[in-house]
């Protein structure tokens, strides 16, 4: 959500900005809000006029009874400026239920306006014109054959989507035996990763409140991703980011403590609405994974250095675990409405020949921090709004697509590298299952 003083001083940037994202739809929205503005505006003043002349004239009551004890034409001057009084607080009265009405009018409107992107982003109307930024590690298509990644799976009897099916529907699966401790490895070993990097561990709560759902996504994605808890004020999660952020609504928080810095695994849920094509079959797109995220709170002038630091941990990360991948910048009509700046990592598949979305990094600016009012005080006792940003470390088990497909043998084996064997009891190679 934007400053209303930014909207106010610079409405045809902000117009702009609406028609680079390609929402043009969304133009009215900057006039709707300026009218709006101005009209809450204009009830405060008269509020607040109201309130000063009433307690003015409260005291010139007071004066005139005091002297109608020795002039009783006081007395009814006096009556004259109570009724003064009363019509006023009639009015007074009907703009402070007008007040919040206003607001939360303007505030719904605000809420729909994209946040200013970054200069530097690409601009285009839907992925087909994200650009390819640079390549991490020479993709390979080996001289035999990759199955489908299920196929890999059910060789090594790793996965079972029919009983899940059978006990959830569409969109979930049970993995077992070497793939779902390959599953369990592979995030173990993304939180370590992350530890290392001056992270901290957290696993937090699995349900967020609304008021937290509306400060960390835009209404559109809301809509399109979470689950409501029937009768409870309570979603599940799409990703850790939503509580990890959700943390700090409504703190303050001391500028000596920036950035700070957290790594969170949870398991996350989608409803992942509309139509998709054949690749996204199997457990590429499904109702819930497991997830490890790192998300930064700082200040404004660090985000950017956090962000190139944050995706280029996912590129490292990636490239011990001997998987070739790319960062493709998104471009302005690919970016959700609170968003700055993005990019995805995407890791190469053999099978495909391209490479597939496997990681996504956001600088959201200050949208999530003034949705949940995050603040931060200064050295000097003033309060600033902070930046957050957010990226995936490791998403299994769509990573695991791209692990086995890159790790696969000619025999059908899958190879194990050495950063995770320790996760995975010195195993260095998976055999399939006869």
């Amino acid at each position: 959500m934007l400053d209303i003083r930014f909207v106010r001083e610079n409405p045809e940037a902000v117009r702009e900005n609406i028609r680079k994202k390609f929402q043009d739809k969304k133009l009215p929205l900057v006039d709707e809000v300026l009218e709006l503005d101005a009209k809450l505006r204009a009830a405060k003043t008269e509020a607040n006029e109201l309130r000063a002349n009433r307690n003015a004239l409260s005291k010139k009551i007071g004066m005139l009874m005091g002297q109608a004890k020795k002039d009783p034409a006081k007395l009814a001057e006096a009556e004259e400026v109570k009724a003064e009084v009363a019509r006023e607080a009639e009015r007074l009265a009907e703009l402070e239920k007008l007040e919040p009405e206003l607001d939360a009018e303007l505030t719904k409107r605000m809420m729909t306006i994209p946040q200013m992107i970054d200069p530097s982003v690409p601009i285009g109307p839907d992925d087909s014109c994200n650009v390819e930024v640079q390549r991490f590690g020479e993709p390979v298509v080996p001289p035999y054959e990759v199955p489908y990644h299920t196929d890999i799976m059910e060789s090594f009897n790793g996965i079972d989507l029919d009983a899940a099916r059978r006990v959830a529907g569409n969109g979930f699966y049970y993995l077992k035996g070497d793939i779902a401790r390959l599953h369990s490895a592979v995030l173990a070993y993304a939180r370590d990763f992350m530890i290392d990097k001056g992270f901290v561990y957290h696993i937090p709560p699995f349900m967020i409140r609304g008021a937290v759902v509306n400060g960390v996504m835009s209404f559109a994605e809301m809509d399109a991703m979470m689950y409501k808890i029937e009768g409870e004020d309570l979603y599940l999660i799409g990703t850790s980011e939503h509580s990890m952020i959700g943390s700090f609504i409504d703190q303050i928080i001391p500028e000596s403590d920036l950035p700070i810095t957290y790594t969170s695994y949870s398991p996350c849920f989608r409803k992942e609405k509309g139509a998709h094509g054949i690749e996204e079959r199997g457990v590429y797109r499904i109702h819930q994974f497991e997830k490890q995220e790192m998300i930064v709170v700082c200040r404004p002038e660090e985000s950017m250095d956090w962000y190139e630091k944050m995706w280029r941990y996912s590129v490292e990360l990636f490239r011990s675990l001997e998987i070739p991948v790319r960062q493709l910048e998104c471009c302005s009509g690919d970016l959700a409405d609170l968003k700055v700046k993005s990019c995805d990592i995407e890791a190469w598949s053999p099978r495909q020949q391209k490479y597939f979305e496997v990681c996504s990094c956001s600088n959201l600016g200050d949208a999530q921090a003034r949705r949940l009012r995050i603040r931060v005080r200064g050295a000097d006792g003033k309060t600033y709004l902070a930046h957050t940003l957010n990226n995936t470390v490791v998403a299994p088990p769509r990573m695991l697509i791209a692990f086995l497909e890159n790790h696969l043998q000619e025999d059908g084996s899958v190879t194990i590298p050495e950063v995770l064997r320790p996760y995975m009891g010195g195993t260095s190679r998976l055999e399939k299952k006869k």
